[in-house]
């Protein structure tokens, strides 16, 4: 039959320690564990036991197809899902590189505030061969009118140009400027949507000229814009090192490459 733990096989008590410290409970504890590990069955768990029916009873059950269809349509789970379509994208054009002054400028827009808080708008134009800024024209508004005279007015000094590059902007797609440009033989070269690197070189001016003169002056009327601007043209031109032309400034590199073209002539 089963021994009894507390005696030992030739019917001695068995000698119970007591651990320093151990109170009467935990001891009774410790007496307890032989007896509890000599059990082959686990103790009967109500909770235990009564879960792993109620998950019995959820597995055997069956929901009917109707209600689960219903839901699915109410969740709009059995319309297709449409495939996104692809965007075809355009072939880059590469930024062309001119070999000659007059032969492609470019043009765009910058926006700044007043002291007053009131928004104006800067013109910038620029000769792509050297780099030059041609002019500034600062005001509220410029619409394409305005821009039409900013561009007649850099004709009579500079003379005419074969091709302007510009973005898609609302004054250079107006029909103001096409019949402007087809009546003075220029061709308008607009850059690709999204693709401002294609016009690259009109916004590298634009970071130089808002970092080396806009942000440093807080203007209070649109008349002390546009006389700083006719000063940083000069200054921008004249003293200012463009480190795309080999670290001298536009008008050293106009200068220095119509020496050689008339060295080349001669």
């Amino acid at each position: 039959g089963h021994q009894d733990p507390q005696f030992l096989p030739d019917g001695r008590r068995r000698e119970q320690t007591v651990l320093p410290g151990a109170t009467q409970h935990q001891q009774e504890v410790d007496d307890a564990h032989p007896r509890l590990e000599s059990r082959t069955e686990p103790l009967y768990d109500p909770v235990r036991r009564s879960d792993e029916n109620e998950l019995t009873k959820l597995r055997l059950h069956k929901i009917p197809h109707t209600p689960v269809y219903r839901i699915y349509r109410e969740l709009e789970l059995n319309l297709r899902i449409k495939p996104k379509k692809r965007l075809v994208r355009q072939t880059p054009q590469s930024l062309a590189v001119p070999t000659t002054i007059k032969q492609h400028w470019s043009m765009d827009f910058m926006h700044d505030q007043l002291s007053d808080g009131r928004s104006f708008r800067v013109f910038n134009v620029i000769d792509d061969f050297n780099r030059q800024a041609l002019g500034v024209e600062a005001d509220l508004s410029l619409p394409a009118s305005r821009v039409i005279r900013a561009l007649d007015q850099m004709i009579e000094w500079r003379g005419k140009p074969a091709a302007i590059r510009c973005d898609n902007g609302p004054e250079y797609i107006s029909g103001a400027l096409q019949t402007w440009a087809e009546r003075r033989g220029i061709r308008i070269t607009f850059i690709q949507p999204g693709k401002p690197q294609q016009n690259a070189y009109i916004e590298r001016y634009n970071r130089t000229a808002r970092y080396g003169w806009l942000a440093q002056h807080l203007f209070e009327s649109i008349e002390q814009v546009q006389e700083s601007g006719t000063r940083w043209l000069w200054t921008y031109n004249h003293e200012r090192p463009n480190m795309a032309l080999g670290g001298i400034t536009p008008m050293q590199a106009l200068d220095r490459r119509m020496s050689g073209q008339l060295a080349l002539a001669a």
